[in-house]
């Protein structure tokens, strides 16, 4: 089907208007932010230890998240797009809630299931010696948390789209089911995965609610860069401006490099 565009000149002047409004409500912020940037002060600032502590601790952390979520959440996408169970459309709903919920009522449902007095957490440390709120492994649940929803709908999209005639044929000729998911499923779904690892990533670099709530803000221990720029905010703008632009680069390199994923030009 051909795809049919309208020319600006054609287009009505009100959509134009609205659509360079809602442009500008996101341009504008952008440009306030960059406008702030003390450029020829910004390696001395990203040099410091506490946005050098931040910064290191938010790649691991998100790293560590981004592949917590490819280990559980590919199985998962695979169960709730091939899997005919009862409750699926509920269990879809509980995977997805952390998209929808406020970031801050997650980490508390966090410490309240994985805290010292928390529902599981006691008996945790109990068994393991494993403290989980107020650690650096409190802030990876915490980014997983709020990340693995991004890779699930991700990736159960990719599972939804393939062609079942492929896995069929490669059942045919003897392969087994998880021979047939590990050399004909996954690789056929690759581009689904990686995007989906990447918005995992992205998400759990970027996430702050969850993690100050259920890990505290602790610098070189559980002080990521999005808690760094807030406690900046108070003290120092031009160190929280420079960490909040490392941010806007990294958020921009994802999606510039997902833009096939989403859409067409």
């Amino acid at each position: 089907m051909t795809r049919q565009l309208r020319s600006i000149k054609s287009a009505p002047p009100v959509l134009v208007a609205a659509a360079a409004l809602a442009v500008a409500f996101f341009v504008v912020p952008l440009l306030g932010l960059l406008w702030r940037v003390p450029w020829t002060d910004l390696p001395e600032i990203l040099g410091r230890p506490v946005v050098r502590d931040a910064l290191v601790l938010s790649l691991l952390s998100s790293l560590a998240a981004a592949a917590l979520s490819t280990i559980l959440g590919v199985p998962l996408a695979w169960l709730l797009a091939r899997v005919e169970l009862r409750g699926r459309s509920l269990i879809r709903a509980i995977v997805t809630l952390p998209m929808v919920l406020p970031p801050v009522v997650g980490g508390a449902a966090l410490l309240f299931a994985f805290g010292r007095r928390g529902l599981v957490g006691g008996g945790l440390e109990d068994v393991t010696g494993l403290l989980l709120p107020f650690s650096t492994a409190g802030v990876v649940m915490a980014n997983t948390f709020v990340a693995l929803p991004f890779l699930v709908v991700t990736v159960e999209g990719g599972f939804r789209n393939l062609d079942p005639r492929f896995e069929a044929a490669a059942a045919s000729l003897g392969a087994s089911p998880l021979e047939v998911f590990r050399r004909v499923t996954l690789p056929m779904i690759r581009p689904s995965i990686v995007a989906g690892i990447v918005l995992a990533w992205a998400r759990a670099l970027g996430e702050f609610g969850a993690t100050i709530t259920f890990a505290g803000n602790l610098q070189g221990r559980t002080q990521t860069l999005p808690l760094a720029v807030f406690v900046a905010l108070e003290s120092d703008r031009d160190e929280a401006v420079a960490m909040s632009l490392v941010l806007v680069v990294i958020s921009v390199a994802v999606l510039v490099g997902l833009r096939d994923r989403w859409w067409r030009t």
